[in-house]
């Protein structure tokens, strides 16, 4: 039993990442507000110019400055949009690899008589780059939606150069029609299509290795994976390539995925690694998902799936699949390198209503929130880690007693004025709770009393413990709660 225990201890200090700089968020445009901002995008043509969706239908460009004062409607096509529906209406924005020369990008709304998911492509105004030709639509899709929700929304470029779609299962709740489970229709999945070539009766092409290219059994053959929900932002990492998404759960679960090519992810008959409903279920030829989250832990209720890190201004998470909660405003990191199993760090917990997020041309994330507002994770101690002038610094002694049953403590001894945190992260890497040290120089006190930051009693098992001080993980320890 002590051999094991000490094993799971070891396994569980392996897995625990070396964070670096403390991260807050930074109003990046105190001087623009929007309407419930819902997408962000660079245009990767050499500019330093942001385009932000807003879910009524308009598109505003302004350059990536903190002190930029105005922005300019870049497309306004409200009067073809379809958002009466809280999770309908104008969803995504995609820039052709080549906007620079071509001109082309694309957008994903929702549109009504009949109710359907639109995606089309249009153009740059000729003498104008801050402005689009609402004349020059061109309808590459149309995907018949039964209800007003689970629409998907997100459009993306992905390495292979090909437009890459979400959508989600149709709507209601349950999956009525269930759509998730069948291929036949492009509900519930994430399409794979070239907006450069057409074929047949269709304004694209297929790409030839598509996993349901020439199957005999009527699939769409512009599914690259399904069983999907509600697939609301996908991402892709450019370093690993792998497939992101954050797919919105029903009534207990939120799940991330890695996205890969025909897999089947299970909705619904599986609800994150669950089955759906509390019944047995066969799970034979499904996908599981790297992560979950449970809604009755708190967490939150609505996933906003987000990117892997992979600026230069946030030191320690490099890498790192950072997401959020729409509902809770959590905002967290996920450590995953495809084999060992993830570990989820809590970075912030905010008031945000967090509808998606977006990187710039140097791979700085950004969030949209529903306050008006679209902020950057910023660096409270500086670009290199160090800690900022004021910040404290300090020491952790030993936890006491260890092992314990109720409780145990710590003494802390801020170096300077300022706060201090204990984090208490459990052996699959999870964070439980923090705690918080004095905020003036000399020693204090910290009890932890076995609860996670519900004021719920956690498992017996061991646990690890940090101090954070001046953005940096300063100390490290473990103990063991017996129950």
């Amino acid at each position: 039993m002590k051999t094991t225990l000490l094993a799971v201890i070891l396994s569980a200090a392996q897995l625990m990442p070396a964070w670096g700089a403390e991260i807050q968020l930074d109003d990046a445009f105190p001087l623009l507000s929007f309407t419930r901002p819902v997408d962000l995008q660079a245009p990767g043509d050499g500019s330093s110019r942001l385009f932000v969706v807003e879910q009524r239908g308009v598109i505003y460009v302004f350059d990536n400055s903190s002190s930029v004062g105005s922005k300019s409607v870049f497309l306004d096509i409200q009067s073809q949009v379809e958002d009466s529906g809280n999770e309908e209406g104008l969803l995504g924005l995609a820039f052709h690899p080549d906007y620079a020369e071509s001109g082309y990008f694309y957008v994903d709304y929702t549109a009504s008589v009949p109710d359907r998911s639109v995606i089309s492509r249009f153009k740059v105004s000729d003498t104008n780059p801050d402005s689009a030709d609402p004349a020059s639509e061109f309808v590459l899709l149309e995907v018949a939606q039964p209800y007003s929700n689970h629409n998907g929304g997100q459009l993306g470029f992905g390495p292979d150069g090909y437009l890459w779609i979400s959508l989600g299962d149709g709507g209601s709740g349950g999956d009525p029609e269930g759509n998730g489970q069948d291929p036949t229709t492009l509900l519930g999945s994430i399409l794979r299509i070239d907006p450069d070539t057409s074929g047949g009766s269709l304004n694209y092409g297929i790409p030839p290795d598509n996993p349901f290219v020439g199957n005999p059994d009527g699939y769409r053959e512009e599914i690259y994976a399904y069983g999907l929900r509600n697939p609301w932002r996908f991402s892709f990492d450019a370093v690993t390539g792998r497939v992101w998404a954050g797919d919105v759960g029903q009534n207990a679960y939120e799940e991330i995925d890695i996205i890969e090519s025909g897999k089947n992810y299970g909705w619904n008959i599986m609800e994150g690694f669950h089955c759906y409903g509390g019944s047995p279920c066969d799970t034979t030829g499904l996908t599981l998902p790297v992560w979950e989250y449970d809604h009755s832990d708190s967490g939150g209720y609505s996933i906003t799936g987000g990117y892997v890190y992979q600026g230069d201004s946030l030191p320690g998470i490099e890498g790192l699949y950072i997401y959020a909660d729409y509902v809770s405003g959590r905002i967290w990191s996920l450590d995953y390198d495809g084999t060992g199993p993830a570990v989820n760090r809590e970075l912030l917990d905010t008031s945000l209503n967090i509808s998606s997020f977006g990187t710039d041309a140097a791979g700085e994330i950004y969030l949209c929130a529903f306050d008006g507002h679209i902020y950057r994770l910023g660096c409270v101690a500086g670009v290199n880690g160090e800690p900022a002038e004021g910040v404290p610094r300090g020491d952790l002694g030993l936890a006491f007693p260890n092992p314990f049953r109720s409780v145990t403590s710590f003494e802390v001894s801020p170096a300077v004025p300022g706060r201090m945190e204990i984090e208490i992260v459990d052996a699959a890497g999870r964070s439980v709770t923090r705690l918080y040290a004095a905020s003036a120089p000399g020693s204090d006190i910290i009890v932890w009393d076995g609860k996670d930051r519900q004021g719920r009693s956690v498992s017996g098992g061991p646990y690890f413990y940090r101090l954070w001080a001046g953005g940096e993980p300063r100390h490290n320890g473990k103990v063991v709660l017996l129950r």
